[in-house]
């Protein structure tokens, strides 16, 4: 796990699928990133794992390898659900990306440095507006949208690097934007580094959120198949029952041991 900041805030991990998750409250992942930001060395990398990223995980050892390197965070009711077969309890909280990210802009009072990379260029762009609108002490600078290739990835952290930012957010779909930050994010790109999926979508406006009271449910999942079915069907009709067949086939099947993940990270 890619966790570099001395003496971090002491928080437990459950094991789902073999992979650590933070079972941080709301209080600590908040004070977690601050301290995180505010100290002038170390960098951490922030993902989620949600029950489409845990499918993903299930059969790309390398995805998995990834994840195993970065602080990961629970995302939705699935991992909920794995949570109490395997440990008896739900997570804390639902820090997804969605309503983490923007959250902890508003908690961070003190004037951040924030650059953003992904999302097609108009929606990233929106995004930024709206998060300057959102947060208008932070400083907001778009690098690249998320049509990268090798020679404009590394052009776009060398302009991270030159910016100095204290957050880098990454928003690109997974497993894409996991393996991205392993291969061309290092140390001096920035202090806080979180992998966001479809939050500048979200914050631009691009897809409309679900009522607070769906959200709570932790129904947003079905609120955004009933708006998008023809794309998101594969991911949720299918997805879900697989989630749930990984989960009691983890639980109560025969399960050979682990073989080691190799975690040698590329740096470019």
């Amino acid at each position: 796990m890619n966790i570099q900041t001395p003496a971090p805030i002491a928080a437990s991990q459950r094991l789902i699928f073999n992979l650590p998750v933070c079972d941080f409250d709301w209080a600590d992942a908040f004070a977690f990133a601050e301290r995180t930001v505010s100290r002038g060395v170390g960098q951490t990398i922030v993902s989620f794992l949600n029950a489409n990223n845990a499918n993903l995980m299930m059969r790309d050892p390398e995805y998995r390898a990834v994840l195993s390197r970065h602080l990961v965070l629970p995302d939705g009711h699935g991992v909920d659900i794995a949570s109490w077969l395997f440990h008896g309890d739900r997570f804390p909280a639902n820090l997804n990306g969605t309503d983490f990210v923007p959250a902890l802009m508003t908690y961070l009072t003190t004037p951040r440095r924030i650059a953003m990379i992904g999302a097609r260029p108009d929606t990233l762009y929106r995004a930024a507006e709206n998060f300057r609108e959102h947060a208008p002490w932070h400083e907001f600078i778009t690098v690249a949208d998320g049509y990268l290739d090798d020679a404009r990835s590394r052009e776009a952290m060398a302009r991270v690097r030159a910016f100095q930012p204290d957050i880098l957010l990454v928003a690109m779909g997974s497993p894409k934007q996991e393996k991205w930050i392993d291969r061309y994010v290092g140390p001096g790109h920035a202090r806080l580094v979180i992998s966001v999926g479809a939050l500048f979508d979200f914050v631009a406006g691009g897809i409309p959120r679900a009522s607070p009271t769906i959200r709570r449910l932790r129904l947003e999942w079905l609120y955004r198949l009933v708006l998008e079915p023809r794309r998101l069907w594969r991911r949720y009709i299918l997805g879900n029952p697989l989630f749930i067949y990984h989960v009691l086939r983890h639980k109560f099947g025969r399960r050979a041991p682990a073989a080691p993940v190799p975690v040698q990270r590329h740096r470019p």
